[in-house]
């Protein structure tokens, strides 16, 4: 990708994975599907059952040939995030609740302003995190052993 390609990418994405979005331009103007997948480095995402093409497949080793329906990646900027109270496209915001939690709103004309909830699937880690400690992790007596005491200056390196 070239350095023009690279400014032109989005920054900060309003779509994620799992969205409920309409699509405003194209073939399929109007339906609204679910967000399968985003392609952030071609500002593109993925709509659930929407923007077919057929898509001729030569047979090979352990898999049929022949012409197959296959989703095909729409620019980000066609779709947009449904409302969750109306069900009607919206832009999205983002505001700050008073415990400090960051979420996504709905704004613009029509819109309820209500708070578009996060899709449940990124709350499922696809890798769990691990519980047990790995040959590379450093054990927890030497990350909780006190090297530098301020009062006294013990463990401060000698200039």
């Amino acid at each position: 990708m070239g350095w023009k390609a690279a400014e032109k990418l989005i920054r900060h994405w309003k779509v994620l994975r799992g969205d409920n979005v309409m699509i405003i331009r194209g073939k399929d103007k109007g339906e609204t599907g679910t967000i399968k997948r985003v392609i952030r480095s071609q500002n593109r995402v993925i709509v659930e059952g929407r923007n077919l093409v057929k898509k001729h497949i030569k047979q090979g080793q352990g898999h049929e040939g022949g012409i197959f329906s296959v989703e095909a990646p729409i620019h980000a900027s066609n779709v947009q995030v449904l409302d969750p109270v109306t069900r009607k496209p919206c832009k999205v915001g983002v505001k700050y609740l008073e415990d400090g939690t960051k979420v996504r709103v709905s704004r613009g004309i029509g819109a309820s302003g209500s708070i578009i909830p996060r899709p449940e699937i990124l709350k499922i880690r696809t890798t769990p995190r691990p519980t047990v400690p790995g040959p590379k992790d450093t054990p927890m007596d030497l990350v909780l052993e006190k090297t530098y005491d301020a009062k006294t200056g013990r463990g401060m390196p000698e200039l």
